[in-house]
């Protein structure tokens, strides 16, 4: 419990060093990334940069989670592309200029779900995300972010490798970068590992003239990186009901995918630091965040679990460094273009791998003789899933309910009955496990209705009843009983069982006969 208020307490001694060098790195791999995002959508730079800098800054200030990055993102982004072909078949000749006015009035709509979310407290629901599935994401994630650097080894604009000496150069530059993110920390942690290889390989390319992408050779013919304080506006679009029939369901998208990665992030975070954040106020930041964007020319976005694994490997632990990484991304849009363009894509190329092998769950490997087959297999699927789709919301969904169904499954096989004749010639059942849904045809083979002799007592000692099918197979079991003379004694029901089929009294003929502190006037039979 500590560390949990002490995550929150203002007052707490920081780092400063750390905190700002840290922020410092982050917004230098904020920039390749907000770039790459922007152009899957179509979009120019300067909307996933405005993007990056509004989401890190307000989640930095009122998120959940200290330490967290958030910004724009692929996820985020690939959801766009479904909504410009929707705008396009819906208004032929539609501009760029005005789609992006519905992208920024989808931001806005999605911002106010999640804020709704989190008033109503919905970020608990991150707990039904099983283990295996949480394995699956950031494996998936991982991988994701490893495959996303291959396009810097090929020529712009052909599906042509790098040859000769240009590919060296870049398997050089990016190979150094790797090695003193991994070997740096070896010899001294004053610094992050991360900013000194970004420095040092940059220093090396610049200095030395070396013939080798930049991050202005990722940008189309004639664009630059240059621009000022995100222009504040309102979306410029008919306000009715056919523009919110369209932009409505990619807003939900956008909530849940954004809400799904953000609190899965979390949990992560929360995992290696060993403290705890908030899920529902990242929530309604989140949220908060994306209606800041909207107004402010941004494609809106969510956590950044390679960003914050940056943040957190290099020390971060408070608000201090997502503040100082988003400030200095809007210096470096503002002030600092020129230099944004020369830093050397293989020193970013670099960064990247290392957090994507950094991201990877390498112990999740070593389970797969250890964990039950079904986790096993959903962990592989998500991680599949993920990777190919680059869908997080269907893949952890699909992982919830495959494990759902999983758990049912094995519980179903675990309802057991012993039975006994005692002196009186009263047949016990005492019955065994969980009574639900996946259960109730198990449980209804283990009675010998026909033979059974005329009084018969169900023991729940060691059992409970979960749902309405298990009402109703109890229901149906003492009707098959009652309609051949017998009597059935219903025992030891636990007071929530025993309020669920009080419950369920008012919508089906609840045929219970007797209980030591539930009985009903059929008990008389």
């Amino acid at each position: 419990m500590k560390k949990i208020v002490n995550l929150y307490d203002l007052s707490q001694k920081l780092n400063y060093k750390t905190e700002v060098l840290s922020g410092i790195t982050v917004a230098l791999a904020l920039v390749p990334e907000a770039i790459a995002f922007a152009m899957i959508a179509g979009f120019s730079p300067l909307t996933g940069l405005y993007a990056a800098f509004v989401m890190g800054f307000v989640t930095s200030v009122l998120g959940g989670r200290p330490g967290m990055i958030s910004g724009a993102t692929g996820a985020i982004a690939v959801i766009f592309v479904g909504l410009i072909l929707e705008l396009r078949n819906s208004f032929p000749g539609i501009s760029s200029e005005t789609m992006l006015q519905y992208v920024f009035a989808t931001v806005i709509i999605a911002g106010l779900l999640q804020i709704l979310a989190g008033v109503l407290k919905l970020g608990k629901f991150i707990r039904l995300v099983p283990h295996p599935v949480m394995f699956g994401f950031v494996n998936g994630l991982a991988i994701i972010i490893f495959m996303a650097q291959f396009p810097n080894f090929y020529q712009k604009g052909t599906d042509n490798l790098l040859e000769g000496t240009q590919m060296l150069t870049m398997l050089g530059l990016t190979m150094l970068t790797m090695l003193i993110i991994w070997g740096l920390p070896k010899l001294t942690k004053v610094v992050p590992s991360s900013l000194i290889a970004i420095l040092v390989v940059s220093a090396i390319a610049i200095g030395f003239g070396i013939d080798t992408m930049s991050v202005a050779d990722t940008l189309n013919a004639g664009e630059i990186i240059k621009g000022g304080f995100p222009p504040l506006g309102i979306p410029n679009i008919p306000l009715d009901f056919e523009t919110l029939k369209i932009i409505f369901p990619f807003a939900c998208i956008v909530a849940g995918v954004g809400l799904i990665e953000s609190l899965l992030t979390l949990n992560l975070i929360d995992e290696i630091t060993e403290t705890r954040g908030n899920g529902n106020r990242e929530c309604i930041a989140q949220g908060t965040a994306n209606i800041a964007s909207g107004f402010l020319s941004g494609m809106g976005g969510c956590a950044m679990i390679g960003q914050s694994l940056i943040n957190t490997s290099a020390g971060a632990r408070a608000r201090l460094s997502g503040i100082v990484a988003s400030v200095m991304l809007l210096v470096f849009i503002m002030f600092g273009s020129g230099l944004i363009e020369q830093l050397p894509m293989a020193a970013l190329v670099g960064l990247m791998f290392m957090v994507a092998i950094g991201t990877f769950e390498w112990a999740s490997l070593k389970t797969f003789k250890k964990m039950p087959l079904s986790d096993v297999l959903v962990m592989v699927l998500v991680t599949l899933i993920t990777a190919i789709s680059h869908n997080l919301a269907i893949a952890v969904l699909i992982g919830v309910i495959l494990s759902a169904l999983a758990y049912s499954w094995e519980n179903a096989k675990r309802i057991r009955a012993r039975k006994y004749i005692d002196d009186s010639g009263v047949k016990h059942y005492e019955i065994y496990g969980p009574l639900f849904f996946g259960s109730v045809t198990a449980f209804a083979e283990k009675f010998d209705v026909l033979n059974d002799p005329a009084e018969v007592i169900i023991d729940f000692r060691e059992s409970r009843v979960a749902d309405m099918s298990a009402i109703e197979a109890l229901n149906g079991l003492t009707h098959r009983y009652h309609k051949i003379g017998k009597k059935v004694h219903l025992r030891h029901l636990s007071q929530d069982c025993i309020l669920l089929l009080k419950n369920a009294e008012a919508i089906i003929d609840v045929n219970i006969m007797e209980d030591p502190t539930y009985k009903l006037p059929v008990d008389t039979l």
